[in-house]
């Protein structure tokens, strides 16, 4: 037959196989550059359709049924001894499999199970390649002698051929080639340095003590080679734009390609990418979570569907994301997740709220820091006025390279930065805890749970209290924010009590905080929220520890129990020997263990590139819980389009603005009580819209009694 075609068009154009490998593997190419494997791109994207070149896929084109043509290249790279481009062929639609054994059965969806499969001639031949096309024989990489490190570099090698065969598959068939931005890294760094022209020469002690850390890193990213950092800036430090005049600075000496932000929380992207927007652009900010939607109307402004297409691969140069987001997709198979990973390589990431890096999967996380460090040509920063004490855990996994303080400590010492005082109340009754906030015309109390929440906010007076918790949706929290905020500024009463999503760098400024026994850093993460701006004196600005009536959960119990035994000790809970002390005993009180609880690494040594296992066990957010979307407000019209049928990702993130997440013993007491609407897809509307409070959100009770919760 004729030339074997890959794509038609619906304008009639035809691409063919030779075409689009080429294509494919020339992009592929560019996309390993930064961490020096082209040659394993190349072939990878050269081989990854050669099953194309069969009448079943030609047939195929024209409506036939589907045909593997995956395995086929995976076949020919791994029979010439080339393993990784035989798995990111294999693995570039479906995602990529486990390895499984070389007994596994043809019908199996493991990779020797597929390779077993050619092996008994099950596949349509496809020797037609051979005509035309020349496959090389890159040699393997040496740092990929253990599983752990072939197993990370497989998968980016995975996300460069992945992004490499959509772009060039979309750039035929929209008849156009890709549109990346245009704006470098010199740019970037003229827009900051405009941006804190005007905070020179400083004025005031603090302004100056600002300053003079934001020189520092910016010395600092101007002489340090690539690696691994620390940066240790205190509340009200000016560490967001410290953080990132570093990593422009270091990106344009070194000719690093972006800066990517890592943030535990959307409350905390969402401020953080405003402020870079200001200073760099907004068409530079690429915003990345699940609450963050871009315009994609026919009348959108051509930077919205630039950043909207890049939220596929990170193509940005600037990305703001979630922690979530960043380390799922490095444990990720499928193709949607990768397709990003390459362009992590090459890159400044900066974690922000360090301390926040979730213990469970603590080696993990950090295991795929070091390989970005050692491998991938990336600079991490570990970002936080609280540093959590990862030396041996790092030093396990990226030896001989230990990181390195940007700050020196005497920046971030001394009266100008200590904002509050700390008081050990001991135990206190909801009843005693409510006198005293009612005694304050302004004051915030976190809690540990929804419940004390709820328990304590009945029993605070009625003018100017407001409650915060995940029991009300996103845009309700916010619309609550936005009236705290204006009543501490206005000096009207206003009395807050909050679970820890107030701490996670929400900005309010209270003259006096409550916080119940957590961990250390949620303790200095409350006393953040007090005296924030410096305008009151230290010793009337009192941050106060105290113990509930209520039990302690048993998820916080080590860390209570941590942070118990260093304020028991410590004069001053903030100072650097407390948190680093805090820290040390957390992590020896959970033990190696407990820092990764699926045991995603052993698994990773133990079995042959996991890939599939591995993906279905990396969650950082474990909670098993359900989501009740809430019909008032702008969620009315979006839950009609729910009953309607309507399905796609837009909806969903639209619809994220008004859903509450609950423990299935509490949405299954809400089912069973009639008051929820529950879909076909399993989608859950709030029935009994009365069960939802304009003050505390989704209620615990169902109208059949109580739902348990905690």
């Amino acid at each position: 037959m004729g030339a074997y075609l890959a794509h038609l068009a619906e304008d009639g154009r035809k691409q063919t196989v030779l075409e689009h490998l080429h294509g494919t593997a020339a992009l592929a190419k560019e996309f390993a550059r930064p961490f020096g494997e082209e040659g394993q791109a190349e072939l990878a994207g050269l081989a990854h359709d050669l099953g194309k070149y069969t009448a079943g896929f030609q047939r195929r084109l024209a409506g036939g049924p589907k045909v593997d043509h995956a395995t086929a290249g995976a076949f020919f790279c791994f029979h010439n001894r080339q393993p990784f481009a035989a798995f990111a062929a294999m693995g570039h639609h479906g995602g990529l499999p486990d390895g499984g054994g070389k007994g596994d059965g043809p019908d199996t969806g493991t990779f020797w199970g597929r390779i077993n499969r050619a092996v008994q001639g099950r596949l349509e031949p496809c020797e037609a390649w051979r005509a035309e096309l020349f496959l090389p024989s890159p040699p393997l990489p040496a740092r990929c002698s253990a599983p752990l490190e072939g197993m990370f570099f497989t998968r980016m090698l995975y996300s460069c051929l992945v992004d490499a065969d959509y772009l060039d598959t979309e750039a035929f068939m929209e008849g156009r080639g890709r549109e990346p931005s245009e704006t470098t890294v010199e740019q970037l760094w003229e827009g900051l340095r405009q941006y804190i022209s005007g905070w020179y020469p400083p004025k005031g002690e603090l302004n100056q003590r600002r300053c003079a850390i934001l020189d520092q890193c910016i010395r600092e990213g101007k002489e340090r080679a690539p690696g691994l950092f620390t940066l240790t800036v205190p509340t009200g430090g000016g560490k967001t734009v410290a953080s990132l005049a570093f990593a422009l600075a270091h990106a344009k000496r070194h000719g690093l390609c972006r800066v990517i932000y890592v943030i535990p929380y959307t409350s905390i992207i969402e401020q953080t990418a405003q402020t870079f927007r200001d200073i760099l652009g907004p068409e530079n900010v690429l915003e990345h979570h699940s609450s963050m939607l871009y315009d994609l109307e026919e009348e959108a402004r051509p930077e919205n569907l630039r950043l909207a297409k890049a939220t596929e691969n990170w193509d940005a140069p600037v990305v703001v994301t979630t922690a979530v987001q960043f380390f799922e997709s490095l444990y990720a198979s499928r193709p949607s997740q990768c397709r990003k990973l390459h362009n992590i390589a090459g890159s400044v990431v900066i974690f922000d709220e360090a301390q926040m890096l979730p213990i469970p999967y603590l080696r993990p996380c950090v295991h795929a820091i070091s390989q970005l460090v050692a491998h991938y040509h990336v600079t991490a920063v570990l970002c936080t006025a609280t540093q959590p004490a990862l030396e041996s855990v790092f030093r396990e996994f990226l030896p001989g390279m230990p990181a390195a303080e940007l700050c020196p400590p005497e920046l971030g010492e001394g009266a100008v930065f200590r904002r509050v005082a700390f008081r050990k109340a001991g135990l206190l009754s909801w009843g005693q805890l409510a006198e005293e906030l009612n005694g304050r015309n302004q004051a915030l109390c976190v809690v540990n749970t929804r419940k004390s929440a709820r328990a304590l906010y009945e029993q605070l007076a009625q003018e100017g209290r407001f409650h915060l918790s995940t029991l009300m949706t996103s845009a309700h929290r916010r619309a609550v924010l936005e009236e705290i905020r204006h009543r501490l500024k206005e000096g009207l009463p206003c009395r807050v009590v909050s679970t820890s999503l107030i701490e996670a760098g929400v900005d309010v400024d209270f003259p006096a905080v409550w916080r119940e026994e957590a961990g250390l850093d949620s303790i200095l993460q409350a006393a953040g929220r007090c005296n924030r701006e410096g305008r009151r004196p230290v010793e009337e600005s009192l941050v106060t520890v105290f113990r509930s009536e209520a039990k302690i959960p048993p998820l916080f119990a080590t860390a209570v129990g941590a942070g118990r035994a260093v304020l028991e000790r410590a004069e001053d809970p903030a100072a650097p020997e407390a948190v680093h002390a805090y820290f040390r005993e957390l992590l020896d009180l959970k033990g190696k263990e407990a820092q990764d609880i699926h045991h995603i690494l052993d698994t990773i040594r133990q079995d042959f590139l996991p890939f599939r296992t591995v993906s279905e066990r990396f969650h950082l957010i474990e909670s098993p819980t359900r989501t009740v979307y809430i019909p008032l407000g702008e969620g009315r019209s979006l839950t009609e389009q729910l009953r309607a049928g309507e399905r796609n990702r837009n909806l969903f993130r639209a619809l994220g603005q008004y859903g509450v997440s609950v423990y299935p013993e509490h949405f299954a007491s809400l089912e069973r009580a009639g008051d929820l609407e529950v879909l076909e897809d399993g989608s859950a509307i709030l029935w009994n819209t009365a069960l939802y409070s304009t003050e505390t959100g989704l209620s615990l009770e169902a109208d059949s009694g109580k739902g348990l919760f905690i």
